[in-house]
């Protein structure tokens, strides 16, 4: 038998999905029945599979030991966080979330090359030595980054301190109730001073990149991307791009099939272009980040209108001063 306190970090679940991350060795039949048969309460009374945790609940489960054998967020990291660098630069931070700015060649999630340090691994990090993060106190939650970026593009990502507030940020980010803001370096004068392009992304898991078509095919999704020229000159381009739509390599991709790649891409540019530029990183920059809600955000609603922006774009500075040129 075993009894769990429900943590804030949970409330909010239904009763199944909570158990599943608390016993991930439970499985999903033998709960059914435990939940039919009153083998687990809520409270001290008859709960139902689909039953709403809140804080403090206490849930009592009676099944075999053998199923209830917990996999703490200690134990599944072992402090790994701790391997991490300290570097974080906050751009904003309250109880409920962090907004950061990745520097290129910092991994936001753990790859098969890079585990320890990651920009998640740096926020964990942080988030535990100021003490508002503690494995042993979690049953299932971590924080976590809610939207993400390319290995060797910069900017701003949006961390999670909360359950609460990854549920909602995830939903905005979805419904695309969050605005987010580019700056980027691309080769040749663009066609328009602004202008909205449409295309169709097409994703090759094997060789990690994405194919661009103007035309449509079953395969395919829909990308939109709105751009507006800031200052050009020398045959390069400094551009601001609105992300519509929130493909892979969306931006990269798309002006290097319009024969504007960006500069320092070695994947979907040119190597020879790169080096005569001395660039070997992509010139984008998530420089901007507006939330416009359009429906209830509950308790993150004060974030409803507010915009925030990087003081400093280093290739933008770089472009400006002259010390970036073919």
């Amino acid at each position: 038998m075993k009894l769990v306190t429900v943590g804030k970090n949970d409330a909010g679940q239904r009763l199944d999905k909570f158990l599943c991350k608390t016993f991930p060795k439970l499985p999903m039949p033998r709960l059914y029945k435990a939940v039919r048969q009153k083998d687990i309460k809520v409270n001290g009374k008859r709960a139902e599979i689909s039953t709403r945790l809140c804080e403090g609940d206490v849930v009592r489960v009676f099944v075999q030991d053998e199923f209830l054998e917990q996999t703490a967020v200690e134990k599944q990291w072992a402090h790994e966080f701790m391997q991490a660098g300290k570097e974080l630069a906050v751009v904003y931070e309250d109880d409920h979330m962090m907004l950061l700015n990745k520097p290129a060649g910092l991994l936001v999630h753990p790859d098969k090359n890079e585990y320890g340090d990651t920009l998640i691994a740096r926020v964990q990090r942080y988030l535990y030595e100021k003490g508002e993060f503690d494995p042993d106190d979690e049953q299932s939650f971590t924080p976590a980054l809610v939207n993400r970026i390319d290995r060797n593009t910069s900017g701003i990502v949006i961390a999670a301190k909360t359950a609460a507030a990854l549920r909602i940020l995830n939903e905005k980010l979805k419904n695309r109730e969050i605005e987010k803001y580019y700056q980027c370096l691309v080769f040749g004068k663009m066609p328009k001073k602004q202008d909205t392009l449409t295309g169709y992304l097409e994703k090759n898991s094997d060789q990690n990149r994405v194919y661009i078509s103007d035309k449509k095919t079953p395969d395919a999704r829909t990308i939109v991307t709105a751009y507006k020229v800031l200052a050009e000159k020398n045959g390069i381009s400094l551009l601001e791009v609105h992300l519509l739509t929130g493909r892979t390599h969306q931006i990269r991709a798309h002006f290097a099939s319009l024969g504007h790649p960006l500069l320092g891409d070695g994947k979907y540019g040119k190597n020879e272009q790169n080096k005569r530029v001395g660039m070997t990183k992509q010139a984008l920059c998530a420089y901007r980040l507006k939330f416009a809600f359009k429906t209830d955000a509950g308790e993150l609603s004060y974030l409803n209108g507010r915009e925030f922006t990087l003081s400093d774009v280093p290739f933008a500075a770089d472009f400006s001063a002259g010390k970036i040129e073919l």
